[in-house]
């Protein structure tokens, strides 16, 4: 019989960046509904306490911890706190990210800076410090899931963006080859496009194209995450490390030229994909139509979807 107990993560101590709300807070739940004390790490102090609330209402300890990834400091000293508080680290989860959207032939370089320093120096800075306190702990290891993107698979959104979800792939390769003597274990996650507050800006009829293009036949919601990240953080994967995990519902492996078609309903239906991001939009306190779209939260976004689609005002 298999021993499903591998899967469980009762005692666990982790921690999460970009926590507060979006993938972040999805790994945050979904650990903490395995069993983990989870830490919320974010630059967003209204919101992140929340979330570290939600997290303590499901009867798990937790805490918030603001923090900018750039700085080595922080970093530094964020790890300690959650250390001080959970006594060890057994989970850090490295997902903290942003996008810049802009033609690259017009890029200014402080965004290029920007979107590296957040997604890749970031990440690095974070999975250093972890991975220095799990070496210093006993039992020396310890399970560090970086937040990729198919992005880093595709070219689909912009030079900063899908080159430093690349670099995030690779890395995890090579600090997982560095500290498999350590019995930690280094892997990331590459999502498609989730329905986190970044993508409330996104028209109905582009959520209906990545429908039409993605096998599974829904747009990605936080929540389908839960799975990858308990069994990356958990015992269950103890033989896994360097991977890159895809959990895009089969969107990168349709390169034809037109939409998919169907057989049966998807699991999903469009009501249900709008569900923890309507969460998440509630939890920032920002207004949303039916559909939960909003588009003045990124009108970057917006905008770059009505010129693709060629949508009017």
């Amino acid at each position: 019989m298999p021993d499903l107990s591998l899967f469980d993560l009762t005692g666990k101590k982790a921690l999460v960046t970009g926590g507060a709300v979006g993938i972040g807070r999805a790994c945050a739940v979904a650990l903490a509904g395995a069993g983990a004390d989870v830490a919320i790490i974010d630059v967003d102090e209204e919101t992140g306490p929340k979330t570290a609330d939600e997290i303590k209402a499901m009867g798990r300890d937790s805490l918030f911890v603001p923090c900018d990834v750039t700085s080595k400091a922080q970093v530094q000293d964020m790890v300690k706190a959650v250390v001080a508080a959970f006594g060890r680290l057994d989970i850090g989860v490295n997902n903290a990210g942003i996008a810049i959207l802009g033609a690259d032939e017009e890029l200014d370089q402080a965004d290029w800076d920007k979107v590296i320093a957040v997604n890749l120096t970031g990440v690095f800075l974070c999975a250093q410090a972890e991975a220095q306190q799990m070496i210093r702990q006993q039992p020396t290891e310890g399970k560090i899931i970086n937040t990729a993107s198919m992005s880093a698979t595709i070219a689909n959104c912009n030079a900063s963006y899908d080159a430093s979800k690349a670099g995030i792939v690779h890395m995890t390769k090579t600090l997982a080859a560095e500290w498999g003597r350590f019995n930690i274990n280094v892997n990331c996650i590459s999502p498609s496009y989730v329905l986190t507050p970044m993508h409330a800006s996104t028209p109905t009829v582009v959520r209906q194209r990545i429908r039409e293009l993605t096998p599974l036949g829904h747009v990605e919601r936080p929540e389908d995450l839960y799975g990858a990240v308990v069994f990356l953080a958990s015992a269950a994967s103890n033989y896994v490390t360097g991977h890159d995990l895809m959990v895009d519902g089969g969107h990168t492996l349709n390169a034809w030229l037109v939409p998919l078609g169907r057989a049966v309903p998807p699991r999903v239906d469009p009501e249900q994909e709008v569900v923890q991001m309507k969460h998440d939009l509630d939890a920032l306190g920002t207004p949303y139509d039916a559909d939960g779209i909003n588009p003045d939260v990124h009108p970057e976004i917006a905008d770059a979807f009505k010129a693709a689609f060629g949508l009017g005002e």
